[in-house]
């Protein structure tokens, strides 16, 4: 696993990897077999899954890594510009059916 951009939060991002790892995995299964119906159901449940086991890791995580590496490196302002050039308020459409992988 890589190192976090603050020495000092590369223990919660390996705490934090282990468990999205875990979690991803157990995600992958049963939602590629699924019908749309169910699928949504079990996305549904696999989210809150994830918020219950890994949530407070990551928030942990990253509010270690705004606290020490972004500020330390200056980079709060540069953040700031790029989240009001796209804020990513919605996830980005999917790839057209015909573009190559």
């Amino acid at each position: 696993m890589a190192h976090s951009l603050s020495p000092e939060c590369t223990p919660l991002k390996q705490e934090y990897d282990t468990c999205f790892n875990a979690w991803f995995e157990g995600y992958l299964q049963p939602v590629v077999a699924a019908t749309p119906e169910l699928r949504a159901e079990q996305t549904a449940a696999k989210t809150e899954e994830y918020n219950q086991k890994c949530g407070k890791i990551w928030e942990s995580y990253r509010d270690c890594v705004q606290q020490r590496a972004v500020k330390a490196k200056g980079l709060e302002d540069l953040l700031g510009e790029a989240r009001k050039e796209n804020p990513l308020t919605k996830p980005p459409p999917p790839p057209p059916a015909d573009a190559e992988t």
